[in-house]
């Protein structure tokens, strides 16, 4: 999320939820500052690995694939804190945080197809997760200062989705209240839905930036 974060941190200045994540990942940075950001890039794409395979046996062990995915988040939000506090911010960190960044969502949609997601669902949420940092980098490239747009689609939400799937899982093996779904197949309609309107939101505030002028390179 270190990515994210400093991407996004003027925009979400508004949210206390989004203030209160970037204080409280600074403040766990402080023991951490001699390990090199990098390092820490690579802990949270083995944590988000660790997801994958601790969700798949049932049984208490799926709690540790809830540890891992909040792992994964710290990891993420901890290289960025670590690289701008000690000033190891650099471009190649950056390409390397981002490319981390989606194989760790590839792994958190890969913990929904575990959980009995169907792979024609996870195909279609990865596609849309990739597209929608596909435009949002493409249009940064072409002269875009921003984010674009904070949709509801951002990594938080990509977090807080194969968490709730896990967490339901182990809570409630039997499936979903109501529709007696697998938690990955609710799970997976629910976070493709949402990437699509983040798609749709990004669109929107891609246009709208470069309809003003100015904003191109």
């Amino acid at each position: 999320m270190a990515g994210w974060s400093r991407a996004h941190a003027h925009d979400a200045s508004g949210s206390a939820l989004a203030v209160g994540w970037l204080r409280a990942i600074h403040l766990l940075a402080r023991p951490v500052l001699g390990v090199p950001p990098d390092v820490l890039t690579g802990c949270g794409v083995l944590s988000a690995l660790a997801a994958v395979w601790a969700a798949s046996p049932a049984g208490d062990a799926r709690w540790l694939a809830v540890a891992a995915i909040v792992a994964t988040g710290v990891f993420d939000g901890l290289d960025g804190a670590v690289a701008l506090r000690t000033g190891r911010a650099r471009p190649l960190g950056a390409v390397l945080d981002a490319a981390a960044d989606r194989l760790t969502e590839l792994c958190f949609v890969a913990v929904l197809l575990v959980l009995g997601a169907p792979a024609g669902w996870c195909a279609a949420m990865a596609v849309v997760l990739l597209l929608h940092e596909y435009v949002r980098a493409r249009a940064q490239a072409a002269g875009l200062r921003g984010p674009g747009a904070i949709t509801v689609a951002e990594r938080p939400t990509r977090l807080i989705v194969p968490a709730v799937a896990v967490t339901g899982a182990a809570l409630a093996p039997a499936g979903t209240p109501w529709t007696g779904w697998p938690w990955g197949t609710t799970c997976v309609v629910l976070g493709t839905g949402l990437s699509l309107i983040g798609l749709a939101q990004l669109w929107v505030g891609v246009v709208r930036a470069f309809g003003r002028g100015g904003e191109r390179g």
